[in-house]
């Protein structure tokens, strides 16, 4: 088997930038004090602490108290969701509304809802793979407390319309949660101006490290703590916390949108490239919008084509692509989200996922291009 010599799969994870391990080196050896202690060593890490936060704040578009740091995407979506559903479990509104294209960390804890009673609503995004303000609208019911829209989609890329959600959401009273994992660094993201009232992150997706990210909780939006135990973070997230995660969180943040518009200058041609040649090829099918998606993200269907043998062609050949979102890599069943958007069982099984990052060439492209051809051709004649 080749090593990887072209990484086209950065919706999955990506790597530890320089800059990143720079700002992660000194917590990992000096300042390895716990930020709860009283002692030198451990005000240090307290310093660190409050500076990312504060960092990460300006980022998004909100205030240092409304940012608490978790262990990632995951953690944040059901933080959210289970915060709301205590409070729901009070006021007696429970009906939650979301989309049938979420990742499973968002759609997960909502099946586990309904077995407590509450009602789900999962919005239908059509053929382009975007969900409807007016279908959100019709949706809404007196018992509506919550609303849980990804920003951008994982698989097929696609951008939801953020900011008419909030605003509609704020004018019901109606908590609105995002999970913005794939978004940002990808499009821009301001919390206030969008009326977000709850925003997931995770760093892994920001050439930070696997196992840190982040949640936003607007300062007037009732919460409540789904992981209990010390009072670290003001008693919102208990735990010792991961300073030199958080420390490169913050700099793959700060990275990420001073870099933005450069690096959407550089992909989208890229990404139009892709779409040109690859639709250009017997039976090949675009997932998702053709103009509203991430310019790194581009998602294919090859009729006749196991989208799993002809990854694993393209990893002899150095080229590491997927068939969708890497936490079901073990299902057997087609991509929700590809039949979310009416894709057969055998459209989804063929598709391809090619997600990248400010580090991808246009050379990459041109020989991912090449290769895929190749592969194809072999796949069809096997």
């Amino acid at each position: 088997m080749s090593e990887t010599t072209i990484y086209l799969d950065n919706a999955a994870t990506t790597n530890i930038t320089e800059n990143v391990l720079n700002a992660m080196m000194p917590w990992l050896k000096e300042g390895y004090g716990n930020a709860s202690s009283m002692y030198s060593v451990g005000r240090k890490s307290a310093i660190a602490l409050n500076k990312a936060r504060a960092q990460c704040a300006e980022l998004l578009g909100c205030e240092s108290r409304e940012i608490f740091f978790t262990s990632g995407g995951t953690e944040s979506d059901n933080t959210a969701i289970f915060s709301a559903a205590g409070n729901a479990e009070i006021s007696g509104k429970k009906h939650f509304i979301t989309s049938a294209i979420e990742h499973h960390a968002v759609l997960n804890p909502m099946k586990a809802l309904e077995k407590r009673g509450f009602r789900i609503t999962y919005l239908p995004v059509y053929d382009n793979g975007i969900v409807r303000i007016s279908d959100l609208e019709a949706a809404i019911t007196s018992d509506t407390s919550f609303v849980s829209i990804m920003a951008a989609n994982n698989e097929i890329g696609t951008i939801q319309p953020v900011t008419e959600i909030g605003e509609l959401c704020r004018s019901k009273g109606i908590t609105f949660h995002t999970d913005a994992v794939q978004a940002f660094g990808n499009i821009p993201i301001n919390v206030k101006e969008q009326n977000i009232d709850m925003l997931s992150l995770s760093g892994h997706k920001l050439h930070a490290m696997k196992g840190v990210g982040l949640l936003y909780v607007r300062d007037t939006a009732s919460f409540r703590p789904y992981i209990l135990g010390g009072s670290q973070q003001g008693g919102k997230r208990a735990g010792t916390e991961n300073i030199a995660g958080i420390a490169g969180l913050a700099e793959a943040m700060r990275a990420a949108a001073a870099g933005l518009e450069e690096k959407n200058a550089k992909l989208l041609p890229l990404r139009e490239k892709l779409i040109k040649e690859l639709s250009q090829t017997d039976g090949a099918k675009l997932n998702g919008d053709r103009e509203k998606r991430l310019a790194s993200n581009v998602n294919f269907s090859f009729a006749g084509i196991e989208g799993e043998a002809l990854i694993l062609r393209l990893d002899l050949m150095g080229i590491a692509v997927s068939s969708g979102s890497a936490c079901t890599s073990g299902s057997l069943d087609p991509s929700h989200v590809l039949t979310a958007i009416g894709c057969t069982y055998d459209e989804a099984r063929s598709s391809v996922r090619i997600s990248m990052s400010e580090q991808t060439s246009e050379s990459d492209i041109e020989t991912f291009i090449r290769c895929l051809k190749d592969a194809l051709r072999e796949c069809r004649c096997a």
